[in-house]
Protein backbone atom coordinates (compact mmCIF):
# COMPACT_ATOMS: atom_id res chain seq x y z
CA UNK A 1 0.00 0.00 0.00
CA UNK A 2 1.36 3.47 -0.73
CA UNK A 3 2.02 5.69 1.87
CA UNK A 4 -0.70 8.48 1.07
CA UNK A 5 -3.12 5.18 0.72
CA UNK A 6 -1.66 4.31 4.24
CA UNK A 7 -2.01 8.03 5.63
CA UNK A 8 -5.97 8.52 3.93
CA UNK A 9 -7.24 4.64 5.30
CA UNK A 10 -5.56 5.45 8.73
CA UNK A 11 -7.93 9.61 8.71
CA UNK A 12 -10.93 7.27 8.33
CA UNK A 13 -9.89 4.64 11.45
CA UNK A 14 -9.21 7.74 13.72
CA UNK A 15 -11.96 9.26 12.82
CA UNK A 16 -13.91 6.54 12.96
CA UNK A 17 -12.60 5.87 16.03
CA UNK A 18 -13.16 9.04 17.42
CA UNK A 19 -9.77 10.21 17.95
CA UNK A 20 -9.25 13.79 17.93
CA UNK A 21 -5.67 14.13 18.25
CA UNK A 22 -5.11 11.77 15.58
CA UNK A 23 -7.51 12.54 13.44
CA UNK A 24 -6.23 16.63 13.57
CA UNK A 25 -2.94 15.52 12.89
CA UNK A 26 -4.09 13.22 9.77
CA UNK A 27 -5.67 15.95 8.70
CA UNK A 28 -2.79 18.33 9.17
CA UNK A 29 -1.04 15.57 7.02
CA UNK A 30 -3.06 15.29 4.79
CA UNK A 31 -3.72 18.86 3.90
CA UNK A 32 -0.02 19.73 3.71
CA UNK A 33 0.57 16.23 1.20
CA UNK A 34 -2.02 18.47 -0.84
CA UNK A 35 -0.63 21.82 -0.79
CA UNK A 36 2.70 20.00 -1.88
CA UNK A 37 0.92 18.70 -5.06
CA UNK A 38 -0.46 21.20 -5.90
CA UNK A 39 2.62 23.33 -6.00
CA UNK A 40 4.23 20.64 -7.83
CA UNK A 41 1.36 19.73 -10.50
CA UNK A 42 0.96 16.28 -9.67
CA UNK A 43 0.84 13.32 -7.65
CA UNK A 44 3.94 12.84 -4.88
CA UNK A 45 6.43 9.72 -4.22
CA UNK A 46 6.50 8.04 -1.03
CA UNK A 47 9.98 9.72 -0.82
CA UNK A 48 8.19 13.35 -1.29
CA UNK A 49 5.38 12.43 1.33
CA UNK A 50 8.60 11.56 3.69
CA UNK A 51 10.06 15.21 3.24
CA UNK A 52 6.62 16.54 3.53
CA UNK A 53 6.44 14.81 7.25
CA UNK A 54 9.91 15.26 8.31
CA UNK A 55 9.21 19.12 7.83
CA UNK A 56 6.21 18.65 9.72
CA UNK A 57 8.02 17.30 12.65
CA UNK A 58 10.94 19.74 12.39
CA UNK A 59 7.91 22.50 12.56
CA UNK A 60 6.51 20.68 15.18
CA UNK A 61 9.34 20.00 17.40
CA UNK A 62 10.60 24.41 16.74
CA UNK A 63 7.27 24.81 18.08
CA UNK A 64 7.90 22.41 20.99
CA UNK A 65 10.85 24.29 22.00
CA UNK A 66 9.44 27.79 21.77
CA UNK A 67 6.36 26.83 23.94
CA UNK A 68 9.02 25.22 26.84
CA UNK A 69 11.00 28.89 26.01
CA UNK A 70 7.58 30.65 27.14
CA UNK A 71 6.55 28.36 30.22
CA UNK A 72 3.99 26.62 27.92
CA UNK A 73 4.36 22.97 29.12
CA UNK A 74 0.87 21.83 28.40
CA UNK A 75 1.51 23.08 24.26
CA UNK A 76 4.53 21.88 24.37
CA UNK A 77 3.01 18.43 25.24
CA UNK A 78 0.54 18.90 22.81
CA UNK A 79 3.10 19.59 20.04
CA UNK A 80 5.31 16.36 20.93
CA UNK A 81 2.16 13.94 21.13
CA UNK A 82 1.37 15.02 17.61
CA UNK A 83 4.97 14.51 16.55
CA UNK A 84 4.61 10.49 17.92
CA UNK A 85 1.59 10.49 15.34
CA UNK A 86 3.79 11.95 12.04
CA UNK A 87 7.01 9.31 13.62
CA UNK A 88 4.64 6.27 12.74
CA UNK A 89 4.68 7.22 9.26
CA UNK A 90 8.58 7.61 8.76
CA UNK A 91 11.26 4.35 8.22
CA UNK A 92 12.77 3.64 11.59
CA UNK A 93 15.49 6.17 12.50
CA UNK A 94 19.21 5.80 12.58
CA UNK A 95 21.25 6.09 15.20
CA UNK A 96 24.10 8.40 15.51
CA UNK A 97 26.54 5.77 15.12
CA UNK A 98 24.60 4.52 11.74
CA UNK A 99 24.43 7.94 10.47
CA UNK A 100 28.10 8.43 11.01
CA UNK A 101 28.87 5.32 9.27
CA UNK A 102 26.81 6.40 6.10
CA UNK A 103 28.44 9.92 6.38
CA UNK A 104 31.88 8.12 6.90
CA UNK A 105 31.21 6.31 3.40
CA UNK A 106 29.99 9.12 1.31
CA UNK A 107 33.12 11.17 2.26
CA UNK A 108 35.24 8.50 0.98
CA UNK A 109 33.08 8.41 -2.25
CA UNK A 110 33.00 11.48 -3.12
CA UNK A 111 36.92 11.94 -1.74
CA UNK A 112 36.09 14.85 0.15
CA UNK A 113 38.15 16.90 2.37
CA UNK A 114 37.00 19.84 4.39
CA UNK A 115 34.35 22.06 5.15
CA UNK A 116 34.35 23.43 1.26
CA UNK A 117 32.68 19.56 0.71
CA UNK A 118 29.70 20.28 3.38
CA UNK A 119 27.29 20.52 0.53
CA UNK A 120 28.01 17.69 -1.69
CA UNK A 121 28.08 15.73 1.07
CA UNK A 122 24.74 16.90 3.10
CA UNK A 123 23.43 16.06 -0.44
CA UNK A 124 24.49 12.97 -1.24
CA UNK A 125 23.52 11.89 2.43
CA UNK A 126 19.75 13.43 2.69
CA UNK A 127 19.38 11.58 -0.61
CA UNK A 128 20.66 8.45 0.57
CA UNK A 129 19.10 8.60 4.24
CA UNK A 130 15.99 10.07 3.17
CA UNK A 131 13.36 9.86 6.41
CA UNK A 132 15.67 8.18 8.27
CA UNK A 133 17.37 10.47 9.63
CA UNK A 134 16.87 14.40 10.25
CA UNK A 135 19.27 17.24 8.70
CA UNK A 136 20.15 18.52 11.51
CA UNK A 137 21.51 15.90 13.34
CA UNK A 138 23.50 14.75 9.40
CA UNK A 139 25.03 18.00 9.63
CA UNK A 140 26.80 18.13 12.99
CA UNK A 141 27.74 14.72 12.29
CA UNK A 142 29.28 15.74 8.59
CA UNK A 143 30.74 19.22 10.06
CA UNK A 144 32.76 17.31 12.75
CA UNK A 145 33.52 14.57 10.34
CA UNK A 146 35.04 17.46 7.55
CA UNK A 147 36.34 19.70 10.16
Amino acid sequence: MALHERIVEDLKEAMRSKDQLKTSCLRMLKTSIKNKQIEKGGELSDDEILAVISSLIRKGKEAAEEYKKAGRQDLAEKEEKELEVFYAYLPEQLSDAEIEEVVRDIIAELSANGPKDMGRVMKAAMAKMAGQAEGKKVSQIAKRLLG
